[in-house]
């Protein structure tokens, strides 16, 4: 190979790598304004107009609403919550957790300061006035307080027909800008239910 084939070469593994580093993943949420084909136009929840292309065999799923009587010890979850005034975190939201979302704890952009924890429930305090969660995680427990007006939800299967305008959808898509955006699973409102995301 000539010095010169093999700067060629080097060139275009560089162009691949910088193209692969540039694709970023975001979440958007946001309200259905429009579907043409395999693309979803979204009204993101700070004002931008996207547009999401669909993967073939986009996964859909849909919220469904629960009560806290539901959550037994061993359920797989998902919360966010804020920091409490007693040092006790309180749910925002929770939802059960698929399968293949690992378990652990990191901040979270539904709100600021807000943190996720993916976590099996240890155990269920449900008392007059109080409501709370014993989340078990990589070799710890944490408790959270969780509050009459928090968000609780179960994702069932859906179909793209649930994608339809006014809808309400969470999803993570990937892309390299707001007019490059791809998705292969979405969470979609129905019946009034929003994903909490």
């Amino acid at each position: 190979m000539s010095l010169r084939q093999l700067l060629a070469l080097l060139a275009s593994v560089l162009l691949a790598v910088t193209a692969v580093q540039a694709q970023t993943s975001v979440r958007v949420r946001g309200t259905i304004t429009a579907i043409d084909g395999n693309v979803v136009s979204v009204k993101s929840r700070d004002g931008r107009d996207l547009k999401i292309t669909l993967a073939d065999n986009m996964a859909v799923s849909v919220a469904k609403a629960i009560k806290f009587e539901d959550i037994k010890p061993g359920d797989s979850l998902g919360v966010t919550s804020m920091p409490g005034a007693d040092g006790m975190p309180v749910a925002i939201e929770v939802h059960y957790r698929p399968p293949d979302v690992p378990e652990g704890q990191g901040p979270w952009d539904l709100q600021p300061g807000a943190t996720m924890t993916n976590a099996s429930v240890a155990a269920v305090v449900a008392g007059t006035g109080n409501r709370e969660l014993t989340l078990q995680f990589k070799g710890t427990t944490q408790k959270v307080a969780v509050p009459e007006g928090a968000a609780l939800v179960r994702t069932v299967p859906g179909s793209r027909s649930d994608l339809t305008p006014g809808e309400y959808l969470f999803t993570v898509a990937h892309g390299t800008g707001d007019q490059s955006l791809s998705a292969a699973r979405i969470q979609v409102s129905k019946d009034g239910v929003r994903p909490p995301l």
